[in-house]
């Protein structure tokens, strides 16, 4: 991926705090939908609440914190969106399901 792009930040790096996984958000549907794919309830970008949105959960990358910024959602205005609990905890389940860590 080489776009700008909203992510959900999962993990921080223990030996780096620099450094954070994230999994990217994307409003096309997949074209087979995986256990690896989860539909958030909402989307939670300003603005865009009415157009559904995807965590494509097996397209885990490291970042560094320094490639991140805020959302836009003004002329000098910006927003840090939060994931309900739910959403969160899903995104979890389907990264291990990318991962095929499920069994531990």
């Amino acid at each position: 991926m080489v776009k700008v792009r909203p992510v959900v930040v999962i993990a921080r790096n223990r030996r780096n705090r620099r450094l954070v996984t994230i999994v990217p958000l994307s409003t096309t549907e997949p074209d087979s939908l995986e256990d690896h794919h989860h539909a958030l309830a909402n989307n939670p970008l300003p603005g865009r609440e009415a157009i559904r949105c995807w965590a494509k959960c097996d397209m885990l990358t490291t970042v560094s914190l320094a490639r991140l910024d805020r959302y836009k959602v003004g002329r000098g205005q910006y927003a840090v969106p939060m994931l309900p609990p739910d959403d969160f905890e899903a995104i979890r389940r389907a990264v291990a399901k990318a991962l095929d860590l499920t069994h531990i």
